[in-house]
């Protein structure tokens, strides 16, 4: 698993280029830096350093990587939150992330994508379709008493 050793100062540079290119999780640079062949002591102070230098922010890469996933890959806030804690980003780093996305947004971006499924079930009929829709959105990360409604609403004679 390890590659070979690089010199520390080579090290850092690597680390910095790689935080720099975008967000990073200290997990993420953590591993980085055991697989440039850094000891523990030496990856703890290069990330004390990083994150002094602000090069390495985890409040601002959960910001970053909730806002990414919600708007561009759709994600709901439970596979966001889970996605983050696989990260091993922190819960309170998490709870400030899920909050930054705009709950209009949210409810905007679920009724879209619950509508945009529902038209791709024209054949299915009532529960069939419902139950479809509501796995897909629940894959998604959206959470059911959210979806509830929207079911209901699309579920309705003369809706789409």
């Amino acid at each position: 698993m390890k590659k070979n050793r690089v010199g520390k100062e080579q090290a850092i540079l690597s680390i910095r280029h790689f935080c720099a290119y975008q967000e990073r999780a200290q997990q993420e640079v953590r591993d980085k830096l055991y697989e440039l062949g850094m000891t523990t002591p030496e990856v703890e102070e290069i990330l004390s350093d990083l994150i002094s230098e602000n090069f390495l922010n985890e409040a601002r890469f959960a910001t970053s990587f909730a806002g990414g996933h919600f708007r561009i890959k759709g994600w709901g806030k439970l596979k966001i939150n889970h996605a983050l804690y696989q990260k091993r980003v922190s819960a309170y780093n998490i709870k400030m992330a899920l909050k930054s996305i705009d709950q209009d947004d949210y409810q905007a971006k679920l009724y879209d994508l619950a509508t945009k499924k529902w038209a791709t079930l024209k054949g299915e009929r009532g529960l069939s379709r419902m139950a479809k829709t509501m796995a897909f959105l629940h894959q998604r990360g959206f959470e059911p008493a959210l979806i509830q409604p929207i079911l209901q609403k699309l579920n309705k004679p003369g809706s789409k």
